[in-house]
């Protein structure tokens, strides 16, 4: 089961499992990762999980410094549509600007799976609409959740991966 009832006084909490993928590829790549997963714990859940941090290729651009990317997986009372304001919200404190698409950023917090919703509507689709083209993300996710099952696809992670036909490099990053 992906969520829990927590039920105190007269009030239900419903707890959702959400998977988050942070990505970086400006100055203290690293350490961007690491102060957004902290902003993470703090505003919106507890982090049940992280992958190893990959390096990576940009991907479907030239030009950019390789990134660092990492998987989360959280627990968190919030609704999707509280989760996506608040991962925005830290975006911009953290200092992204959005200039560009996929252009180079201080820090990048997609949402990938909340529970095994699917959600589409303008501004908001669940599952990440990429996950199943995107080796950068699959291979993290696949270190926390090889065997969680896309909800629209109906494979797990492990089986994407495999099936995947990105070329792009992602490596363990070694630090």
């Amino acid at each position: 089961m992906f969520f829990l009832f927590l039920i105190y006084s007269k009030f239900i909490f419903i707890v959702n499992n959400i998977f988050l993928q942070l990505g970086s590829n400006l100055d203290e790549r690293k350490v961007y990762l690491e102060k957004a997963s902290g902003i993470i714990s703090n505003e919106i859940g507890n982090i049940l999980q992280k992958s190893r941090i990959y390096e990576s290729t940009p991907w479907a651009v030239e030009n950019q410094n390789n990134y660092l990317n990492q998987v989360i997986k959280i627990e968190s009372t919030f609704t999707a549509n509280e989760v996506l304001s608040s991962v925005l919200t830290i975006e911009e404190k953290m200092g992204r600007v959005r200039n560009e698409r996929w252009g180079e950023r201080i820090i990048d917090i997609d949402i990938l799976f909340y529970n095994e919703e699917i959600i589409e509507k303008e501004g908001l689709f669940i599952p990440h609409i990429h996950i199943q083209k995107r080796r950068f993300v699959l291979v993290p996710l696949n270190d926390v959740a090889p065997d969680f099952i896309h909800p629209k696809y109906n494979k797990t992670i492990s089986v994407l991966l495999k099936e995947c036909n990105d070329n792009e490099k992602v490596e363990v990053y070694a630090v």
